[in-house]
């Protein structure tokens, strides 16, 4: 059994208590909302319901019952940036999952840091511990991952706070005009399909996407892009609404192939790479920064245009 503790801050009064609880303990909303209707989730001694709204100087008590699966370490081939006590920092291979869930029971990136490091934060779903953000499977590059649970909550508020510097390389489909731009569209759960984020939503959470050009390439442009909100597929989903989607794309787009002149260009997987990371360090609140170059498929890809 593992217990969390908080107490509301002035600034979090009048939130709902299935949100902020999940904020606050790592665990996800759906999550908090089941122990919330087993009585496991207490505001001031007292069991309450999902809508509950906290006040100032609330104490909360979650409570997660040992009914998980256990995450078994893993002797995976990892690229490891950097390592100690507090932090695991990782470039992220292309087709890797980050954490096991259903489809993928094991050999994730998680499973990896545990054989690795051989301890994780306690915060955090079961099979997801030290989580505070994420690359999507076919996305490659920098990964930072809590290793005790105070770094965790250090994360957690620089990317709530927005102190976290994120960069990315993507390849999308056409010309995009001008050098540069931003992209400002709110970004919610698709109506029409559960499993994928849109813009097209009556209520959408702010997103900005700023890019600039790196190189044109036939029928493609090569981009750097810069994140000041973090949402899920957010690159993604915004290029794919002006009509420029992230190519190798399954989901959002379906621009896997090119045929420039005689010869058709295969996109293996999404052109997307998290090309730097930076962050103040938990404990030492040095600010730490970490880049990493494209894989080689994608650099592959990219070949491939320049010699077409």
């Amino acid at each position: 059994m593992r217990e969390f503790e908080f107490k509301i801050a002035a600034a979090d009064s009048g939130a709902r208590i299935d949100i902020k609880a999940a904020e606050l303990s790592g665990l996800t909303r759906s999550r908090v909302q089941r122990l919330i209707e087993r009585g496991l989730l207490k505001v001031n001694g007292l069991a309450v319901r999902a809508n509950h709204r906290t006040r100032t100087g609330d104490d909360i008590l979650v409570t997660v019952l040992d009914e998980e699966a256990v995450l078994v370490p893993e002797d995976l081939p990892v690229n490891i940036l950097y390592q100690d006590d507090f932090v695991f920092v990782v470039d992220k291979p292309p087709g890797l999952v980050v954490y096991p869930a259903a489809g993928h029971p094991s050999g994730t990136l998680l499973n990896a840091v545990v054989f690795h490091s051989k301890r994780l934060a306690s915060v955090g779903a079961p099979l997801r511990p030290g989580v505070v953000h994420r690359l999507d499977k076919d996305t490659s590059g920098v990964m930072v991952v809590a290793l005790d649970d105070r770094a965790y909550f250090s994360l957690v508020e620089q990317f709530r706070r927005r102190t976290i510097r994120r960069k990315y390389i993507a390849m999308v489909y056409g010309a995009l005009k001008g050098e540069g731009g931003e992209i400002s569209l709110r970004i919610g759960r698709s109506e029409s399909d559960r499993k994928k984020m849109s813009t097209k939503v009556r209520r959408g959470k702010e997103a900005v996407t700023i890019w600039k050009i790196k190189e044109r390439l036939k029928g493609a442009t090569l981009i750097e892009v810069n994140l000041r909100t973090g949402r899920t597929h957010r690159i993604r989903v915004h290029f794919a609404s002006i009509g420029h989607p992230v190519l190798g794309d399954r989901t959002y787009g379906r621009k896997t192939s090119l045929e420039i002149g005689r010869r058709k260009i295969i996109f293996p997987r999404q052109m997307l790479h998290a090309s730097l990371l930076g962050f103040t360090h938990p404990e030492t609140k040095e600010y730490m920064e970490f880049n990493t170059s494209i894989p080689q498929d994608f650099e592959d890809c990219i070949e491939s245009l320049r010699q077409s």
